[in-house]
């Protein structure tokens, strides 16, 4: 049987939490400032991630966005209000230690990307660990278009696609459609709009059938061996197959595949 609770982050409700059967999302409510990331907004984020990633009962996580946008970066208001060397280093500062928890969560996390992710909206879909995006997105870094190169979100978007694909966004500030964006790697599928919660649930529930316990070694794994050198990579690898190898959860799996039977994972 399905559960579904929802709830609000926040007491302003700038962020909502809805928990279902194994899947939470985390949906940014900002509508009227199209989801900017404010200083309040990366913190209710922080707060929110690590309080799931403790919780054992959260398989996947999806971040999605309310009204016309997914993100569209920073809260420029904020920034021009605060206009202060320690207000800007700060808030990046912020900004950095969320993209980071993302890739350092126990839980694979998917973008639901129904309209335009700009600036840091397109770091935050760049260092999710997956995205599937509506066939009406469209992705920038457009904080050329102010005078501002998106460093941080360079950061993420130079590990998605090629080179010379991430600077050509980052010093033209243009716009891509989610087809593009497919094709150069910042997403992994591109659906109507009216079949993205679909597609984004097909996905969820593919990873909550498989073992929690291996999803968890693998992408601490994976994100540890993207840094290092290629034998470095393949000892990492190997040690984190061997020690997954001698799991409960293998074993059953591998007993339920010799039998022809569905597995029943427990997490060990």
């Amino acid at each position: 049987m399905s559960t579904t609770t929802t709830t609000a982050v926040t007491p302003e409700s700038i962020l909502l939490r809805r928990d279902d059967d194994g899947v939470t999302t985390l949906t940014l409510n900002r509508p009227q400032q199209f989801n900017s990331l404010s200083f309040e907004m990366l913190e209710a984020l922080i707060a929110a991630v690590d309080e799931i990633a403790r919780d054992e009962s959260v398989r996947v996580i999806v971040l999605a966005g309310e009204g016309k946008a997914f993100c569209a970066g920073h809260d420029l208001k904020e920034m021009r209000g605060n206009h202060t060397l320690e207000f800007q280093q700060r808030l990046f500062r912020l900004c950095g230690k969320f993209m980071m928890k993302l890739t350092e969560l126990p839980q694979p996390v998917i973008a639901r990307v129904h309209s335009i992710a700009t600036a840091a909206g397109c770091q935050l879909v760049s260092m999710c660990d997956l995205a599937v995006a509506a066939d009406t997105a469209r992705f920038a870094v457009s904080g050329i278009n102010v005078g501002l190169f998106c460093a941080t979100p360079g950061v993420g978007l130079s590990r998605n696609m090629g080179r010379k694909e991430a600077f050509e966004m980052l010093v033209t500030g243009e716009f891509i459609d989610a087809a593009e964006a497919q094709r150069r790697g910042l997403v992994n599928r591109v659906v109507p709009l009216e079949q993205l919660d679909a597609e984004v649930a097909r996905l969820a529930a593919s990873i909550v059938a498989k073992s929690p316990l291996a999803i968890r070694m693998g992408k601490q794994m994976f994100y540890k061996q993207l840094e290092m050198g290629l034998d470095g990579a393949y000892q990492l690898a190997s040690e984190t197959m061997a020690c997954n190898a001698m799991c409960e959860d293998a074993a059953e799996g591998i007993d339920a595949f010799i039998a022809k039977r569905k597995p029943e994972f427990k997490g060990r």
